[in-house]
């Protein structure tokens, strides 16, 4: 192991602390920077053998300026950040990490949209503030509290997320439509349509499809118009998939109910960005796939990447 050497070019929110990277450190020299600039890049992974990123990007200049590289894991699903045909024309391997993050995501896709039905923070804010202590009745409430039995879920893509959010929606006595890439087989529970049915059909739209040209922009005015004036968008994917200008108008005029967006097109986003201060807008800062326990299942999935260059058995290889 002494011949090879690990760096880590965005470590910190991985790991800002509640988790070890021993398991990686076990197979090399380990340098774990918390940022990297772009400008960074370079002199940080010198002489490395493997690099890891998370959202730090290579491109195919700094690829070509580090000639030692032999693996490149992201430390993530999507893998954008690199420049994966110079990667490929180096002989470079680029690994990711599927499905560390399923059970979070699942989770905060009924988080968001239970706060968007239900209102508990609100309410509890509300009595926090004296409201209930105040009230003439013994209880009260602010706007319409909205049941999910009965009404219609719409996931766009179906892959491992969206069939965990599947699942909890029915659990919730919801009624399933999906679409998918791959030809679709059936499924109990689960009914597989068009994207046209889905947008008009949906009460809650939850979005999981990576982007590419095909989804860039998937949700925009037209999409947005046949949507139910009660309905909610949901989205744990990627910020690109939304047109943020048609969603925070369909917000503001009421043409929908209301969006919880854990994801934004550009992360941290601009003060400028229309969607935070929509009405009826939820934004998380991209939070979905950070529980302790997701972050310590890509660590250890990252490990055996690691591991399995080293020996000569690839697995997670993408491009």
């Amino acid at each position: 192991m002494a011949d090879v050497t690990i760096v880590i070019l965005d470590g910190f929110t991985t790991n800002p602390g509640d988790c070890s990277w021993d398991a990686v450190a076990s197979q090399g020299r380990l340098a774990v920077f918390d940022r990297t600039d772009p400008a960074e890049v370079v002199a940080r992974a010198a002489g490395a053998t493997i690099v890891l990123t998370n959202k730090t990007p290579l491109s195919a200049e700094t690829l070509e300026a580090l000639p030692d590289v032999r693996l490149i894991s992201v430390l993530a699903t999507g893998v954008n950040v690199v420049d994966l045909d110079a990667a490929r024309a180096r002989g470079i391997t680029v690994c990711n990490v599927p499905g560390y993050s399923t059970p979070h995501v699942a989770q905060t896709v009924f988080a968001l949209l239970l706060e968007l039905t239900n209102r508990p923070a609100e309410h509890a804010a509300a009595v926090r503030a004296g409201a209930w202590t105040a009230c003439p009745d013994f209880c009260f409430w602010r706007g319409e509290l909205v049941e999910l039995a009965g009404r219609t879920l719409g996931l766009v893509g179906y892959g491992a997320i969206a069939q965990a959010v599947a699942a909890i929606g029915r659990a919730f006595g919801m009624r399933v439509l999906a679409t998918r890439r791959s030809t679709a087989t059936a499924e109990a529970g689960v009914t597989f349509t068009d994207i046209d049915t889905l947008f008009r059909e949906s009460d809650v739209l939850s979005l999981h499809c990576p982007l590419t040209p095909e989804t860039d922009g998937l949700v925009n005015a037209v999409r947005l118009a046949t949507m139910k004036p009660t309905a909610y968008v949901i989205n744990t994917a990627r910020g690109g998939v939304i047109v943020e200008q048609d969603l925070a108008a369909a917000l503001n005029e009421g043409r929908i109910a209301g969006a919880g967006l854990d994801v934004l097109s550009a992360e941290p986003p601009p003060a400028n960005n229309p969607l935070l201060t929509a009405k009826n807008c939820l934004i998380t800062p991209h939070i979905a796939w950070a529980s302790r326990a997701s972050r310590e299942r890509l660590i250890a999935a990252t490990a055996e990447n690691i591991r399995n260059f080293l020996a000569g058995t690839l697995q997670n290889v993408v491009g």
